[in-house]
C-alpha cells in the first residue's frame, strides 16, 4: 500500500506554533475507516483537538490520529489536518514525524515520511563541514602530540619487532595492528613480528614517563620508550597512524629522524553511546570501541537502559530483556517510539555479550563504564516490572521532558530496592570498571507527589518536594554502589535537592559549561560534556533542513574542535576537572548514514581536545588530517 505523509510547521500561534500533516493516498483504491500512527520528537501535549481530525492516543513520542468520521480518501487525494498544543517549537527538519503507518481492518501499513518543512523559509545550501586544511608536519597523526620534531621521507616502511621483544609487547603490537586492519580492511598491515625486506626494527624501552605517555626516536631503528602499558599502546597507535597515512596519501611521509614526546592531557577521555533508543548489534559496538582506541579515547560510557529499552541481560529479572525491550504497534505497554514502525523491534545484550565487549575494550586500553539511568528514564523497566508501581498513584500524574507518563522508580516501593540490588549485583560482577553511571537526570518536577506511599516516605524522612526525595534516593544508591566497590557517576542533576556526598562522586556537566564550574565549587569531580560543544546529535548548521537535534544550537565541527572545557575554570578548581567526553544520543539516528554524518568529524575533534594541549591545537591541520579517519 503506497501512502505518504508530509509535515509542515507554522510558527503561529506562539509559542509553539502549529503542526500540519498531509496523508496522501497513492494506491489505486480508496481507503476509509483508518487511523494514522506517527512517532515524532515534537509532541502534542495540549488538550486541543486537531483541526479536521481527532487525536486518539499519545504516549511520549507515539501519536494515534483519526480522520473525521466518514472520510473516504480517494486515490491521489490527501487528508490534511493541523494541531497546536505542542511541547515546543521544532528546531529542524527531523523534529516531526520520523515514522508513520496506517492501521485499517486490523492490519498496519507503512507510510513514507517527508522532511518537516518550515512555512515561509527558503532552504540554504549547507556550508562545507571542513576547509581544505593544510599540513604543518607531513605526518598523519590525530590527536596531535605534545611535541614533534621529525624529518620525513615518502617511502613507506613496515615496522618489525626487534629481536628480543617481549611476548607482551609483541601481543600489544598485534592488538594495535588488528585495530588498524579492522578499521581499514583493504589497507596494508602496519606491524610484523618477523623481519622482511625494507622493514625497520621497532625497539621497546622502559623509561620514566607521565602515565600513558611515550617517546618515539627515529633513526635506523625506531625506539618506543614508555613507563607503562598504556604509554606503549599509545606509541604504537601513533606509529600506526603515521604508517597508514604514508601508505594511503602521498602528502604524508614517515619519520626518518627526530622524535615525538607525548602524553594525554586528561585522564578521562570519553565517549558515550546510547543503545537504548537505537539498538546497536555487538559487531557495531566492537567496531565503535575500535574507533575509540584509534583516537586514544580511554572511556566507553555505555548507556544501556532508558525509557525506550533495558538492554543488558539480568538473570534474576529475565523479563527486563523480553518485555523491557520489545516494542510494537499492538503492545500497549511498549508502543513504538522514535524510529520504530510497524515491525516489532527488540534487541538486548546477553551477559556473555557484555563480557565480550569488555574483554575487547580492555585489550585496547578502553574502560567500559555502564549506565543504568535511574530514578527517571525508567519507562521500560517499569513496564517489565509492574510491581515497582504504587497501585494508588494515578497512571499519568506527571510527565518528564520526553513525555513518558510516570517514568521514575518510586523510592517508597520496597520492590524498587530489591530490583536495584539484583541489577547492581549482576552488573557490578561483570563490569570491572571502578565507575558505575546511574544517570540521575531529567526527573520530572512533581514526580512521586501523587503517590501515597512516596508522600508517606517524604513525611517520615522530613523531605520536601521531588528533588529532596531524589537526593535521598541517590544517596542510598551511592551507598549501595560503594558497598560493591564502585564510584557513583551521574549527570549534573544528581546535585539537585541537596545532592549526594561529593567525595567519591563524579558528575557530568551537560546542560551548559557553567554547570561544570558550579559542580566543582560544590566539591564534585567533573567531566565536561556540554551540549553546546560535545553532544554529537546536535545539528551542524543553522538551516532548517540540517539533520540533528537543536536544543543546544548549531554545533559545527570547528566549534566542537575549538571549545576549551577548562577555559573558564578558576585555577583552584581545575583539580576537580577530570576530563572531557563526547555524547552520542540516538533519538535522531534512524540510519547509519545519519549517525556517521553527525558523529564524524566531531568525534575525532573531541578526541584531540581530550589529548592535545590547547596551545598545540590547529583547526586547519586537523581538517587536513581527519579525512583519513574511519566511520562506523
Amino acid at each position: 500500500m503506497m501512502l505518504h505523509l508530509d509535515n509542515a510547521w507554522h510558527p503561529d500561534p506562539a509559542p509553539a506554533g502549529t503542526w500540519e500533516m498531509s496523508l496522501t493516498n497513492l494506491t489505486d483504491a480508496a481507503i476509509s475507516a483508518f487511523t494514522l500512527q506517527v512517532t515524532s520528537i515534537t509532541r502534542v501535549v495540549g488538550e486541543g483537538e486537531p483541526e479536521n481530525g481527532r487525536l486518539l492516543h499519545r504516549n511520549a513520542n507515539y501519536h494515534s490520529f483519526a480522520p473525521p468520521e466518514g472520510l473516504v480518501l480517494a486515490p491521489g487525494a490527501a487528508w490534511t489536518f493541523r494541531i497546536a498544543g505542542l511541547n515546543r517549537s521544532p528546531f529542524h527538519r527531523n523534529d516531526a514525524a520520523k515514522t508513520a503507518w496506517v492501521t485499517m481492518d486490523g492490519a498496519h501499513h507503512p507510510v513514507s515520511v517527508g522532511d518537516l518543512m518550515l512555512k515561509g523559509s527558503v532552504p540554504a545550501l549547507p556550508p562545507p563541514r571542513l576547509p581544505e586544511g593544510r599540513l604543518t608536519v607531513p605526518v598523519a597523526l590525530l590527536p596531535w602530540p605534545q611535541k614533534i620534531e621529525v624529518d620525513t621521507a615518502p617511502a613507506p616502511v613496515i615496522l618489525t619487532a626487534a629481536e628480543g621483544t617481549s611476548v607482551a609487547d609483541r601481543r600489544l603490537m598485534l592488538a594495535v595492528d588488528g585495530v588498524h586492519a579492522r578499521l581499514f580492511p583493504t589497507a596494508r598491515r602496519v606491524f610484523t613480528l618477523t623481519r622482511a625486506d625494507g622493514d625497520r626494527a621497532l625497539v621497546f624501552a622502559q623509561g620514566e614517563m607521565p602515565a600513558g605517555g611515550y617517546r618515539l626516536d627515529f633513526g635506523a631503528t625506531v625506539t618506543l620508550t614508555a613507563g607503562d602499558e598504556d604509554g606503549r599502546r599509545h606509541g604504537l597507535v601513533t606509529l600506526a597512524h603515521m604508517l597508514h597515512g604514508a601508505f594511503t596519501d602521498p602528502a604524508f611521509g614517515f619519520p626518518v629522524s627526530g622524535h615525538i614526546e607525548d602524553a594525554p592531557r586528561y585522564d578521562w577521555r570519553g565517549c558515550h553511546l546510547d543503545v537504548s533508543r537505537a539498538f546497536f548489534p555487538v559487531a557495531d559496538v566492537l567496531r565503535f570501541v575500535d574507533i575509540l582506541a584509534w583516537h586514544k579515547l580511554n572511556i566507553f560510557h555505555w548507556h544501556l537502559a532508558d525509557d525506550e529499552a533495558f538492554r543488558p541481560e539480568i538473570l534474576g529479572l529475565p523479563q527486563v530483556t523480553t518485555v523491557g525491550v520489545t516494542r510494537g504497534p499492538d503492545l500497549p505497554a511498549m508502543l513504538p517510539q522514535l524510529g520504530n514502525g510497524v515491525a516489532v523491534v527488540d534487541g538486548h545484550y546477553t551477559q556473555d555479550d557484555l563480557r565480550g565487549v569488555i574483554a575487547h575494550a580492555t585489550a585496547l586500553g578502553v574502560e567500559v563504564v555502564p549506565e543504568i539511568d535511574i530514578p527517571g528514564h525508567c519507562a521500560a523497566l517499569l513496564a517489565a516490572c509492574p510491581e515497582l508501581v504504587d497501585p494508588d498513584e494515578p497512571a499519568e500524574s506527571y510527565h518528564p521532558v520526553q513525555g513518558f507518563p510516570n517514568n521514575a522508580l518510586n523510592p517508597a516501593m520496597p520492590a524498587t530496592w530489591t530490583v536495584l540490588e539484583t541489577i547492581f549485583d549482576e552488573l557490578c560482577a561483570i563490569f570491572p570498571s571502578e565507575y558505575f553511571h546511574i544517570g540521575g537526570d531529567e526527573v520530572a518536577k512533581g514526580a512521586w507527589l501523587d503517590s501515597p506511599k512516596a508522600r508517606a516516605l517524604m513525611q517520615r524522612e522530613g523531605l520536601a518536594g521531588t528533588f529532596e526525595l531524589q537526593s535521598w534516593f541517590l544517596t542510598k544508591v551511592k551507598a549501595m554502589l560503594a558497598a560493591r566497590g564502585k564510584t557513583l557517576v551521574g549527570w549534573n542533576e544528581v546535585a539537585h535537592g541537596g545532592g549526594v556526598p561529593p567525595e567519591g562522586t563524579v558528575l557530568m556537566a551537560w546542560e551548559k559549561p557553567e554547570v561544570g564550574i558550579e559542580l566543582a565549587q560544590q566539591g564534585y569531580d567533573v567531566v565536561m560534556t556540554p551540549g553546546q560543544a560535545y553532544y554529537l546529535d546536535m545539528v551542524q548548521g543553522a538551516d532548517w533542513l540540517e539533520n540533528g537535534a537543536g536544543w543546544a544550537g548549531p554545533v559545527p565541527p570547528e566549534q566542537t574542535y575549538a571549545y576549551e572545557a577548562e577555559g573558564d575554570f578558576p585555577a583552584d578548581l581545575r583539580s576537580h576537572m577530570r576530563g572531557v567526553q563526547a555524547c552520542i544520543w540516538c533519538e535522531h539516528y534512524t540510519t547509519r548514514a545519519w549517525f556517521n554524518d553527525l558523529v564524524f568529524p566531531r568525534l575525532p575533534a573531541v578526541a584531540e581536545a581530550a589529548w592535545t594541549q590547547g596551545a598545540a591545537k590547529d583547526w586547519l591541520r586537523f581538517a587536513r588530517q581527519v579525512r583519513l579517519h574511519p566511520v562506523l
